[in-house]
């Protein structure tokens, strides 16, 4: 089996040394680079199964480089490092596509926790998406990504993909937010339940089309994708 391999990008000397080792000790295999430009250089130039960014970097932030990930891979996992605890910074980072966030100093043992299930949800996911959905007007290709109406096709980023496949698996029953957060996400908190509120927006605004398509709010539970 191919060793999992992560792009770690920290200009702490002393932090990346450490994480780096205990990373290796786990068993992944493991590209350090100490600044934003070099992160995004050995991402161009390899393949990662997962990103793990400090936000503060000489040359390029961390989310500069989580954004050239993004525009070449909607799928690879991303965890941002950061000292700061701003909300603004959480909120920006998983806009732009990070799945979370830890606030420095973090426990090594978390970390290890956060890397293997994202890796395990990537795998579970790969393994059980469905060919294709159809409501209403819309037909809904997970495996490529692709929402399709009136010969129109739109991209979908991986993990609006994943959101509407799992609205599209409980068709007109609701789906609980927390369920949502854990499954997509790893964990229910305040931040992520904010990412997710943008993310439904978003499938709103793809879905409005078809008057007979609703993502309703199920106030203080969750969501439901009606179909009349």
């Amino acid at each position: 089996m191919r060793e999992v391999k992560i792009l770690y990008v920290e200009d702490d000397e002393a932090l990346s040394f450490i994480t780096k080792d205990e990373l290796e000790q786990a068993g992944y295999q493991v590209v350090h680079c100490d600044d934003g430009q070099k992160g995004i250089d050995a991402f161009q130039e390899d393949h990662f199964d997962l990103a793990i960014l400090d936000i503060m970097l000489p040359k390029l932030d961390g989310f500069s480089i989580a954004e050239e990930i993004r525009s070449k891979n909607e799928e690879m996992p991303i965890l941002f490092l950061s000292a700061k605890s701003l909300e603004e910074d959480r909120l920006k980072g998983f806009e732009i596509g990070g799945d979370d966030y830890l606030t420095k100093p973090f426990s090594m043992d978390e970390l290890l926790f956060k890397i293997k299930i994202f890796l395990k949800r990537k795998k579970v996911e790969n393994l059980e998406q469905k060919k294709a959905y159809q409501f209403g007007s819309y037909t809904f290709e997970p495996t490529n990504l692709l929402l399709k109406c009136e010969g129109e096709n739109l991209e979908l980023t991986a993990k609006e993909s994943d959101l509407l496949a799992l609205l599209a698996n409980n068709l007109n029953e609701t789906v609980k937010r927390e369920d949502i957060l854990i499954k997509l996400w790893g964990k229910n908190d305040y931040f992520l339940g904010r990412s997710l509120d943008v993310f439904i927006s978003r499938l709103r605004k793809y879905l409005a089309k078809d008057d007979s398509i609703e993502i309703q709010t199920i106030r203080g539970v969750g969501f439901k994708l009606n179909v009349a």
